[in-house]
């Protein structure tokens, strides 16, 4: 239960300010900052497969100031769902609550969804103490660590040659935007944090986010066949003033031809051509996968890492299992689980 006096109830869009209050305030005190922007809160509380009505939780002191937030989102019709929990610094006591309330609605979606079980995720900081210890107490354990590299732009940097035969198309043309997902689908099949979205689901799902503009969505073509994928995002231009490259990918037929060098270049040139000062991304630490040392031998370098927190329960009774589990999924902003699959090692 809440604390006495402590109150919860649904949240609205005009509440996005006090839920940026609470997040900035949970950030600020183990990184000093916020790790989110007002913009972002106010695509989460719209995002498509979000439910205002259920999905989330805003509590206030006895004073009636708000000092907590909590959130569930489905990932369409799978069996994984991503949590997160924000108790205000001052009031940590409420973070149990919180948390559990949290879980307990990801059961429900999941049976809602006819599933017996639901893979439950939650991002991480590593010196985000009360967070990690509701996680670890509960049985969830880090099935994944991410890294925030950054590469910094010092003036304009020029614009990578097209490698041979190959031809770069935007997402301003419906026929490259269906295609972009056709790649982003097969590319990322295998790994953690993807599951497939259907062509009108990634659209809605785009297309709710302030970040989005489809002039930063790119696919290369080899020989006039789709090949690879470049998703950039504005998710990080209002606080950090830099491009931010969401999805880069290539399917297995068109792999160790240079082409995710090649994009990854274009986006380092694209970036500083806008004025920003440098180009962020998010990368899995996997060993069994070349995409950190890829990213490193581009000049990036890692400024944060998160742990994915995980835990798989019966949607309706005991637990079926503790710790990592399988299934996750891609949510839609700047804390998203990365994608970067099919790089040139």
């Amino acid at each position: 239960m809440l604390p006495p006096g402590y109150t919860a109830r649904r949240a609205t869009v005009d509440d996005a300010t006090d839920i940026f209050d609470i997040i900035a305030a949970h950030h600020t005190s183990f990184i000093g900052k916020p790790d989110a922007t007002l913009e972002e809160v106010l695509d989460e509380l719209v995002e498509p497969d979000w439910d205002i009505n259920e999905d989330g939780w805003l509590v206030h002191d006895p004073a009636g100031l708000a000092v907590g937030w909590g959130w569930v989102c489905r990932k369409g019709d799978s069996a994984n769902v991503d949590i997160d929990v924000y108790p205000h610094p001052d009031h940590t006591a409420i973070g149990a609550w919180l948390w559990e309330s949290a879980r307990e609605r990801a059961r429900a979606i999941a049976r809602e969804l006819g599933h017996a079980e639901v893979t439950i995720d939650a991002g991480v900081f590593p010196n985000d103490t009360t967070v990690r210890a509701l996680a670890e107490a509960d049985g969830f354990a880090a099935a994944a660590t991410f890294v925030r590299m950054r590469i910094d732009h010092n003036g304009l940097t020029p614009h990578p040659a097209a490698p041979d035969g190959v031809e770069l198309r935007h997402a301003t043309d419906e026929r490259v935007r269906r295609h972009a997902i056709a790649i982003r689908n097969e590319a990322f099949a295998d790994h953690f944090g993807s599951i497939p979205r259907t062509y009108e689901g990634w659209v809605a799902e785009r297309e709710a986010s302030s970040a989005n503009d489809w002039a930063l969505v790119h696919v290369a073509y080899v020989e006039d066949e789709p090949a690879a994928l470049l998703l950039r995002t504005n998710n990080f231009v209002a606080d950090e003033n830099c491009g931010y490259v969401l999805t880069l990918g290539t399917i297995p037929k068109f792999r160790n031809r240079g082409l995710a060098s090649y994009l990854l270049r274009y986006a380092f040139a694209e970036d500083a051509a806008a004025g920003r000062v440098g180009t962020i991304l998010h990368v899995d630490t996997n060993p069994q996968r070349p995409a950190l040392g890829f990213y490193q031998r581009n000049g990036m370098r890692p400024i944060r890492t998160i742990d994915i927190y995980r835990r798989t329960l019966l949607s309706g009774g005991e637990p079926a299992s503790r710790g990592p589990g399988a299934g996750a999924a891609v949510a839609a902003g700047r804390h998203d689980l990365p994608q970067a699959s099919g790089l040139d090692v």
